[in-house]
């Protein structure tokens, strides 16, 4: 397992010293960039492996359970689906930190940079709860299931629950870090969820519910200058251009928790 570091608030651009350039094969679904000023750095954001609570069907938000033994079997399948990688980055929170080493140690990339703007959105009230558990003590909140939803039904969340605008700013604050420290090269950040399924809603890019190790291709470009471009602007539309969902286990290996 190779080392891992802290991601620095104040990083100055440019690659990470020590990490290999960008090699010929590319990470699956990549596509090739043409010759331009600033090319983007090319991100695939990806969920991690299976945890306890995935299993078990308890909501993690940030509470920090460990890899199930088969979690740990899907990153060292993912990692033999990836290619080339220059960076790898991670939330700090196990279950994606475990992840991330995984591929790491496979694939003789590093050091593994943690961020803690890449947890997971806080959950509040509802983290260590199942859905049977949440349906009895906030009945109403969770999405109907299939073929239960009523006329005029709107979501509600606990009082402990991340707002999008926060989740928002930490994120937007994590990819401007990646972007100015790995550069124009390609990078796996392996996070969480509620993190991929925001990045779709502000792209306007609704997608299926992710399974453990899915992911979603993101162009990472710098930002405008001028007001409303700062570090921590609650917005990704002028920074990020969304590309392909991707899987990196077979069949046989997906696991889909219903939770985050």
């Amino acid at each position: 397992m190779l080392p891992a570091r802290r991601a620095s608030p104040g990083a100055s651009p440019g690659p990470p010293s020590g990490l290999p350039g960008a090699g010929a094969g590319g990470l699956p679904g990549a596509a090739s960039v043409g010759p331009m000023t600033a090319p983007p750095t090319r991100a695939l954001l990806v969920r991690h492996g299976q945890s306890e609570w995935n299993l078990v069907g308890r909501w993690q938000g940030q509470a920090d359970p460990p890899l199930t033994s088969h979690g740990h079997r899907q990153a060292q399948s993912a990692a033999r689906s990836l290619g080339t990688v220059d960076a790898i980055w991670a939330s700090d929170l196990q279950r994606a930190a475990e992840t991330a080493a995984i591929i790491s140690g496979e694939l003789g990339v590093g050091p593994i940079v943690l961020d803690p703007d890449l947890r997971e959105r806080q959950a509040g009230e509802w983290q260590g709860l199942t859905r049977a558990e949440i349906d009895e003590q906030y009945p109403g909140y969770l999405e109907p299931l299939p073929g239960e939803a009523g006329e005029g039904w709107m979501p509600k969340r606990p009082p402990g629950w991340e707002s999008d605008e926060s989740l928002t700013r930490r994120l937007r604050r994590a990819l401007l870090r990646v972007r100015r420290e790995v550069g124009p090269g390609e990078v796996l950040v392996v996070s969480h969820a509620g993190l991929l399924y925001l990045v779709e809603r502000m792209l306007d890019t609704d997608g299926e519910r992710l399974a453990n190790l899915d992911g979603r291709w993101v162009d990472l470009t710098d930002p405008p200058s001028g007001p409303g471009h700062a570090d921590d602007d609650p917005r990704l539309d002028d920074i990020a251009q969304v590309g392909e969902r991707i899987n990196l286990l077979t069949p046989d290996e997906i696991t889909t928790p219903g939770q985050i």
